[in-house]
């Protein structure tokens, strides 16, 4: 088997990187006091905005829980063992699919004028704001961790609660909520194990 040093000599990426995105990164489960600033999400979002999509369609959105109000409104959402980190991160955000996304598509995918029309079905627009959308939430995870921040990515709430609560107009559908900042004091679980190259990767 391939040792982890042998295998980063095959990657572009400065080892430092590989293991602040990768290999040292968790999801953490307690965080400080520190604030985390609009400037600094603006940068991550300026960064995670170059995944991939189809038809460049963005579906990401996301919604900032900073105050007082909007965190009381998002706990009573939460499961239980997700309520007190919630509660003691700086900030928290729910990541949503915007089943509307072919609104943008005159100016996100200029080079095919009726590009729009192709979203015409609602349930397929669906599926396609929910595929896309959760490719976005994985790069936006990476983003907050290139950042040098910790996130603590949670599927454990209800998200039809979320929805009815932030998203009344049924335009944008929950995906994921992520508390981010700094980590706090015992923040990380033990590691896990990872299927080994072997057990995931076959080839045709």
């Amino acid at each position: 088997m391939m040792s982890v040093a042998q295998g980063t000599q095959d990657l572009l990426l400065a080892e430092a990187a590989q293991d602040l995105l990768f290999r040292e990164a968790r999801t953490a489960n307690t965080f400080s006091d520190e604030p985390v600033s609009e400037e600094r999400i603006q940068a991550i979002y300026d960064l995670v905005k170059w995944a991939p999509t189809s038809m460049n369609v963005q579906p990401l959105r996301v919604l900032l829980v900073r105050s007082p109000e909007g965190r009381e409104r998002l706990l009573k959402h939460m499961s239980e063992g997700n309520r007190a980190k919630t509660a003691a991160a700086p900030l928290t955000a729910i990541l949503a699919a915007d089943v509307d996304f072919h609104e943008h598509l005159p100016t996100q995918f200029p080079h095919v004028p009726n590009a729009k029309d192709f979203f015409t079905d609602e349930e397929g627009r669906i599926e396609t704001a929910r595929f896309n959308a959760l490719l976005q939430v994985g790069y936006f995870v990476l983003g907050v961790r290139a950042a040098g921040l910790a996130a603590g990515p949670m599927s454990g709430f209800d998200a039809d609660g979320v929805n009815q609560e932030f998203f009344p107009d049924g335009r944008k559908k929950s995906l994921l909520v992520v508390n981010i900042g700094n980590p706090g004091e015992n923040a990380w679980f033990a590691r896990s194990p990872r299927l080994a190259y072997e057990q995931v990767v076959e080839t045709v």
